[in-house]
């Protein structure tokens, strides 16, 4: 299990690279934006989205559990990722996975259900800008078209040859969260700072 409290000594995967990613915000005039978001709290949940403890856990976390396959539901500080027909990644704010997964639990009550922090697995990743987009379709295979992949989808995939999870947030403007391995985003993070060179 994670730890759920953020210390002093914890460094998220790209610490070392955060002058980096800024440096493209300002040298492309806004075009494009990258930028870490680390510790977000992170906890996977499966049950029987048919079932009662669906409608409970739901309404725990605020919002409704997206029942529609590669879509996002967003309420606050908490957003539910639907992967898959009874299983969901729930984020939240950093350091929040004990309480996420405390009022999941008890919403299901005597229902089957998992609930897993994985917060300490992935890395989130802000792709934003204008050229956002476009920026990510050099190494995505989606039809990101925002006709295709508008405001709140989301789709399991891979963006350089490394899985993914990409969302689109709820507002155009803002962005792409992109949920990567910690193993593997210093090499995405690399890949999106040099994909990023055409647009300074």
């Amino acid at each position: 299990m994670a730890d759920t409290v953020l210390t002093a000594w914890q460094r998220s995967p790209l610490a070392d690279a955060a002058h980096r990613l800024a440096a493209v915000t300002r040298s492309s005039r806004g075009a494009i934006r990258l930028a870490e978001l680390p510790f977000l709290a992170q906890v996977n949940v499966r049950l029987d989205a048919k079932g009662p403890a669906a409608d409970a856990v739901g309404l725990a976390l605020g919002l409704q559990l997206p029942l529609e396959a590669n879509t996002v539901v967003h309420a606050g500080d908490v957003t539910a990722v639907w992967l898959g027909p009874d299983e969901w990644l729930v984020v939240g704010r950093p350091g929040t996975q004990g309480d996420l997964e405390g009022r999941i639990r008890s919403a299901a009550g005597d229902e089957p259900v998992s609930v897993t922090d994985v917060s300490a697995q992935r890395t989130t990743l802000l792709v934003a800008g204008p050229r956002a987009r476009d920026l990510l379709a050099h190494g995505c295979s989606l039809d990101l078209h925002p006709r295709a992949f508008g405001p709140g989808r989301s789709a399991q995939t891979t963006l350089a040859r490394t899985q993914v999870v990409l969302v689109a947030r709820d507002e155009p403007r803002a962005g792409f969260w992109v949920l990567v391995r910690s193993s593997f985003a210093g090499y995405l993070a690399d890949w999106l700072l040099d994909a990023a060179v055409e647009y300074r």
